[in-house]
C-alpha cells in the first residue's frame, strides 16, 4: 500500500477561492470587508513568516487586515490595552495574537483578553467550551482545519478509532473534541501515556502534534488508516521536520499529509472561514 497525498495547499486554495467569491459578492451588496487584526510581538523568523502569509491570504480574498508589530520589550499593560482598543474596534471582527509570545508576557491573560466574538484563532475559554458542549461557534484553527482535510476525502467518522497524539491547549484537546463531536471514539495520547505506539496502532484516524522530528514510525500505525501531520519542527539550514516517518509510514497508511504543505495551509484557511463567520454575525449577514 502507498497512501494517497492530502494536499493541503490545493484543498486550502480551493477554500479561499469559494470564500474570495462570497466576499466579493456582499462588498457588491454595500456590506463592509471583514477585518482581520494580526499583533506581532518581537522579531521571530517563524513567527514572521507565519504572519506574511495571514496578510497574503487576507489580500487574496479581499479582507481588510492590519498588523501590528511590536517590540519584544513591550510591556504586559501596553500589549493589553492593544487588544481593548481592537476589541472596541467596529471595523476589526477578528483579533489574534502570534505566539510564541516573549516570557514576560502572560500569554494566558492576553487570550483571555480578546472578546470571544473576535477570537478567530479560536483559543479563547469560551470558544473551546462551546465546542466541549457541542455548541461550536470559533474552532480552534488547526483542529478545524484537519477535520475540513479529513472532510475533503469523505471520511465516515461515526465508529471509527482516532488517537490524538499531543494534549495542547491550542492543537491537541481541541482536535479530540473535534473528532468526538464528528462521532469517532477518541484516544488523546500524552506524555504520561504508557504503551503510545499500541494505542495508536488501533486507530483508523491517527493526529500527531506533538512537534518532534520522526515521533512517529510505521509500526505504530494501522495498515490503511489516516495519517495526519499536525508536528513542525525547523532543523538544519532552516529545513522543516513533521512528527511522522512521512517515507515509511506512507508504505503503510491510505492516506498520509505532507510537511510542509498539509495541515499548515488549512489552519490559514480556517482562520479565514472564522473571521468571515465573525463578520457575517456582527452585520447581520444570514449564514450560509
Amino acid at each position: 500500500m502507498t497512501a494517497q497525498i492530502l494536499n493541503g495547499r490545493a484543498i486550502a486554495r480551493e477554500l479561499r477561492n469559494d470564500i474570495a467569491a462570497e466576499v466579493a459578492n456582499w462588498g457588491s451588496q454595500g456590506f463592509r470587508l471583514p477585518g482581520l487584526a494580526v499583533i506581532l510581538v518581537g522579531n521571530d523568523p517563524a513567527s514572521e513568516v507565519y504572519v506574511r502569509g495571514k496578510r497574503k491570504d487576507c489580500d487574496e480574498v479581499g479582507f481588510h487586515s492590519i498588523v501590528q508589530h511590536l517590540s519584544e520589550n513591550v510591556t504586559q499593560e501596553d500589549l493589553e490595552a492593544r487588544i481593548l482598543d481592537l476589541n472596541a474596534d467596529s471595523s476589526i471582527d477578528g483579533v489574534l495574537v502570534q505566539t510564541p509570545l516573549p516570557e514576560h508576557i502572560d500569554e494566558h491573560r492576553i487570550i483571555d483578553l480578546i472578546a470571544p466574538a473576535k477570537d478567530v484563532d479560536g483559543f479563547h475559554a469560551y470558544n473551546i467550551g462551546r465546542l466541549a458542549i457541542r455548541r461550536p461557534t470559533f474552532r480552534s484553527a488547526t483542529p478545524r482545519g484537519v477535520m475540513m482535510l479529513l472532510d475533503h476525502i469523505g471520511l465516515e467518522y461515526k465508529g471509527l478509532d482516532a488517537a490524538v497524539i499531543g494534549a495542547s491547549n491550542h492543537v491537541g484537546r481541541p482536535m479530540g473534541l473535534e473528532l468526538l463531536l464528528a462521532g469517532a471514539s477518541v484516544t488523546t495520547v500524552h506524555k504520561f501515556t504508557r504503551n503510545a505506539p499500541e494505542k495508536v496502532r488501533l486507530a483508523d484516524i491517527v493526529v500527531s502534534a506533538v512537534g518532534k522530528p520522526g515521533l512517529v514510525s510505521a509500526d505504530w500505525i494501522k495498515p490503511g488508516a489516516v495519517v495526519i501531520d499536525v508536528g513542525i519542527t525547523r532543523g538544519e539550514n532552516n529545513k522543516l521536520h513533521g512528527d511522522v516517518q512521512f517515507d515509511a509510514v506512507s508504505e503503510v497508511a491510505s492516506w498520509i499529509t505532507p510537511v510542509p504543505g498539509g495541515v499548515g495551509p488549512m489552519t490559514r484557511v480556517a482562520l479565514l472561514e472564522n473571521t468571515l463567520l465573525a463578520a457575517k454575525v456582527n452585520q447581520g449577514i444570514k449564514l450560509s
